[in-house]
């Protein structure tokens, strides 16, 4: 009878400290979700930044050939991710768009290509702001007075990319903050749940005259591997999450440098032990002062 009691404790305990761990893994995925889309969010809106275009417009004097020696010496200017040669048939496609070919933007023009060669470019993230292309265009300008005419780009663009991932920014912020204090509470309810079922053994210990520290060490032990192998079950459900958002959603793709991987694979892990040590210690202090009484 009294095998069989034991083994039903030992299982109680075994199936309490697996839902600890499936609770305290659950809300370190959803906190790790708020720390991935932040250090997520960097490269996206480098991505969003990099795809503003700007068109390079030269006088009609100028051929293909001094348009191209152009083009190479941009190409090593820091300012550009990317500078490439847009000829009047490539001009012409991308002037018409997607709805339109070749021969109906010929019929409009009728019969005659008048669009002019231009250098396309992307900017740097950097660059990709209101200040920024307004330098680019002016040393663009100063460098080659004789050979460009126009540097254009749409300038409502660039303000609206910048000013939304503003906004975006500050409401993110505003839902992880809220979201990582919902976490923190949870983690520390089920910690508390978890040693609730334990607060007689707790005090019994405590009447045997075992001290404080003793009592402690086994439950924090406890408190710093639940806190580690619950982020790496939260890290393996996040790194599904994100390797299916970058196969579903390929024109979004978030990408993340070895830097800001390892940084969160480290945040998972130190803000798993961290919230459980301090939610064991706080919970075993709470039943290590009461009265056996107030145990009931």
């Amino acid at each position: 009878m009294s095998e069989k009691a034991e083994e039903l404790g030992k299982k109680g305990l075994r199936t309490s400290y697996i839902s600890t761990v499936i609770g305290i893994s659950l809300v370190l995925f959803m906190i790790g979700l708020v720390l991935g889309g932040v250090f997520g969010l960097k490269s996206v809106e480098k991505q969003a930044k990099e795809s503003l275009q700007g068109d390079i417009f030269f006088k009609s004097e100028m051929n293909d050939a001094d348009i191209k020696q152009v083009e190479l010496q941009l190409k090593s200017w820091s300012e550009f991710k990317d500078v490439y040669f847009v000829s009047p048939e490539r001009a012409i496609k991308e002037f018409g768009g997607e709805n339109q070919n070749e021969k109906e933007m010929y019929e409009i023009l009728k019969g005659e290509n008048l669009l002019p060669p231009t250098i396309g470019f992307h900017p740097k993230e950097q660059y990709a702001t209101k200040k920024g292309m307004t330098l680019v265009k002016k040393k663009l300008l100063n460098l080659f007075p004789e050979e460009i005419d126009e540097v254009n780009y749409d300038k409502s663009i660039v303000e609206k990319v910048n000013l939304g991932f503003k906004q975006f920014v500050f409401l993110f912020l505003s839902v992880a903050i809220l979201l990582i204090i919902i976490a923190v509470a949870m983690i520390n309810n089920t910690i508390r749940l978890a040693l609730y079922s334990k607060r007689f053994t707790i005090k019994t210990m405590q009447l045997v005259g075992a001290t404080g520290s003793y009592i402690r060490k086994p439950f924090l032990w406890q408190a710093v591997l639940q806190g580690i192998v619950s982020a790496i079950i939260g890290l393996a459900l996040l790194l599904s999450v994100f390797y299916a958002w970058n196969n579903v959603l390929i024109s979004l793709e978030i990408n993340y440098t070895i830097q800001s991987f390892l940084l969160l694979i480290a945040s998972l892990i130190i803000i798993g032990v961290f919230i459980t040590l301090i939610s064991t210690w706080f919970a075993l202090n709470k039943y290590l002062r009461m009265k056996l009484d107030d145990l009931y």
